[in-house]
């Protein structure tokens, strides 16, 4: 299978309603389904490669997060937030009615599976203990089996989300696409080395064409949270995060870019101590994040998904 089948589900927030698109590999009638989810400025396709590895066994789904790609944008963009991408996925998974659910989740991504995985769980051991906001997974039935998150944990780098912050809001055109992709190559060097095809592959639908110039595929308003962060509510959110995490309780797949500026070495050794479920593997020359397009990267995750790992 050389493309994707593309589907949408309408999804709830505060503000109203929004379609939610989704790219889907595989057999459609396949139970057993893996869920991939990009990070913050990225979308549901930059799991291709991965996805064409993984249909045989799974029907694999991949959502572009709402105000990315073919998704809606949400109408006030505060809600831009892991809470509301967390209600996106539940609708999305009672849409799928899987038998079994496996999850890669890309920086973003992973803080949105352990927001799910983990609230999940302590709604399966103890309801009133799950936090508020987040909730079960009402309606699908299911636990996530494996769960592979990829660069990123509880604590992040404050170096590096005020990178990311001043990057999401900036308005970029290009006229033509290898402008874009050149620019491409520039913010994103923390993926580490790619191919000229690989890199034409990452832009080409991060930067699309609008009115004669490729722009950003986002919604701008996705920088209007990162804007209202204090120290506070930072340090609030990230002992929910921890949380959250020791929750799991499945095998759990830490990838780490060994370069990345936002899941420090640390941090990363934290995670094995504080869920024994989880074990570590590091890309070398990588930052954040890998992209999951090398074949080395992908046999990990393959591996570790099949239980070979």
């Amino acid at each position: 299978m050389s493309d994707p089948r593309l589907d949408y589900v309408t999804c709830a927030s505060p503000a109203g309603l929004h379609r939610m698109a989704y790219w889907e590999w595989g057999d459609p009638d396949n139970d057993r389904v893996l869920v991939c989810v990009h990070g913050l400025t990225r979308t549901g396709r930059d799991f291709d490669v991965l996805a064409r590895r993984m249909a045989a066994e799974y029907r694999v789904v991949c959502p572009d997060v709402a105000g990315r790609g073919r998704s809606d944008r949400l109408r006030n963009p505060l809600f831009y937030t892991v809470p509301q991408y967390v209600s996106d996925m539940v609708t999305l998974l009672a849409r799928l009615d899987a038998r079994t659910l496996d999850w890669v989740g890309t920086s973003m991504g992973g803080l949105i599976g352990m927001a799910l995985g983990g609230s999940a769980a302590l709604s399966r051991l103890a309801p009133a203990a799950a936090p508020a906001g987040l909730g079960e997974l009402p309606g699908t039935g299911i636990a996530v089996g494996r769960m592979v998150i990829n660069d990123v944990g509880p604590t992040l780098e404050t170096a590096a989300l005020a990178r990311i912050g001043q990057f999401v809001g900036q308005p970029v055109e290009f006229d033509s696409f290898e402008e874009a992709v050149a620019y491409a190559r520039t913010v994103s060097a923390g993926f580490g080395p790619h191919s000229d095809a690989q890199w034409q592959d990452l832009a080409r639908h991060v930067y699309v064409p609008q009115a004669g110039r490729w722009v950003k595929h986002y919604d701008l308003g996705l920088a209007q949270p990162f804007a209202q962060q204090d120290p506070a509510s930072a340090a609030a959110g990230e002992e929910l995060l921890w949380q959250l995490y020791e929750a799991l309780d499945c095998p759990l797949l830490v990838l780490r870019g060994s370069e990345s500026d936002l899941l420090s070495a640390s941090t990363a050794e934290q995670m094995l101590a504080r869920n024994t479920r989880a074990s570590l593997h590091e890309v070398a020359g990588v930052g954040h994040a890998p992209t999951l397009m090398a074949p080395d990267q992908v046999e990990a995750v393959a591996a570790f998904l099949s239980g070979r790992a």
